[in-house]
């Protein structure tokens, strides 16, 4: 071999090994988070704060892709048909778990896997302080006399799924009553037209600081730090009843394991940064609300088979 067929040969080694390494560099290109919801409304705001930081520890841009639609549906038909190479995430609610429980979606839970949990706010069992009832033992007590009406927003919905579930494992016996809003439901709940309901603590904090409220129990595993004496569901012996409005970003479960885990590990990073913590601050939450793949994806798992159990037996799937 002559002198130019060695420079030749080692030409191409260098551009195949730099190649390779091109090819195995991840991002590599912008970042693409899909979401369903509204402009300016708390999914997408959510995902554009986390996004501030993210983008400086990924390396490369990222933006949002609103495609709203079907409870989800369409923004998981979308994200499902991009490649999975770790470059199109998607912000998920429990709205997507109702409507792939509902038989409603392109995809189903296992086509899916958690990368980082954003906000936890979990669902607090408040009753009025007029009713007498305070704690959930004596709620589920009262009920064997008559249904407990429970506010909560619409049919259907993770209110809806969250009281019902209770009532199935608890043997509480709960008349739903649907409204519109939050602001609705603490109407109601005040005026004593509802005995109970599940409240957000950015929603219930005014009425139990006033002493209006009596908080009975948290749907998560572990007690609020704002709420240090209010027992979860679970310490009172009913365990599987944990219910949040949370949010937070998944990958198609066929994202190669070594790109999930750069996606998990720079979007903690992000989250962790003074901006995303004042965020945080700002809606009533704090940095709890940030978790791992392992916490979130186990997270969306239990809630989706709660979901799909209680909607089944309410007779609300397809």
């Amino acid at each position: 071999m002559n002198k130019f067929s060695f420079a030749a040969a080692g030409a191409l080694a260098v551009f195949a090994l730099s190649g390779t390494a091109f090819a195995e560099e991840f991002p590599s290109q912008p970042i693409e988070v899909v979401t369903h919801a509204s402009a300016g409304g708390g999914t997408d705001t959510t995902a554009r704060t986390m996004l501030i930081r993210a983008r400086r520890e990924l390396g490369v841009d990222a933006f949002v892709q609103i495609k709203k639609g079907g409870g989800g549906a369409v923004a998981m038909s979308y994200a499902s048909g991009k490649p999975a190479d770790g470059h199109t995430l998607m912000a998920i609610t429990p709205t997507h778990l109702i409507t792939m429980a509902r038989g409603r979606a392109p995809i189903e839970i296992d086509d899916i896997k958690g990368i980082a949990r954003s906000t936890d706010d979990p669902i607090i069992i408040v009753a009025n302080k007029n009713t007498g009832i305070d704690s959930l033992e004596k709620l589920i007590e009262e009920s064997k006399n008559a249904p407990i009406k429970w506010g909560g927003t619409q049919a259907g919905g993770i209110d809806h799924i969250a009281a019902m579930t209770f009532a199935n494992k608890s043997g509480a016996k709960v008349a739903y009553v649907p409204f519109d809003g939050g602001g609705a439901i603490i109407t109601n709940l005040m005026g004593g037209n509802l005995q109970a309901a599940g409240l957000n603590y950015g929603e219930a904090v005014d009425g139990i600081e006033s002493g209006d409220f009596v908080p009975l129990a948290i749907m998560a595993p572990e007690r609020l730090g704002v709420l240090p004496d209010t027992p979860t569901v679970a310490e009172l012996g009913i365990d599987g009843v944990n219910f949040s409005t949370v949010r937070g970003i998944i990958v198609m479960a066929d994202t190669p394991d070594d790109r999930a885990a750069v996606l998990e590990e720079k979007l903690l990073d992000g989250m962790k940064h003074g901006t995303y913590q004042a965020y945080l601050s700002g809606i009533g939450l704090d940095s709890s609300s940030v978790a791992g793949s392992d916490a979130w994806d186990a997270q969306i798992r239990e809630m989706y088979s709660n979901i799909y159990d209680t909607l089944e037996e309410l007779g609300l799937r397809k």
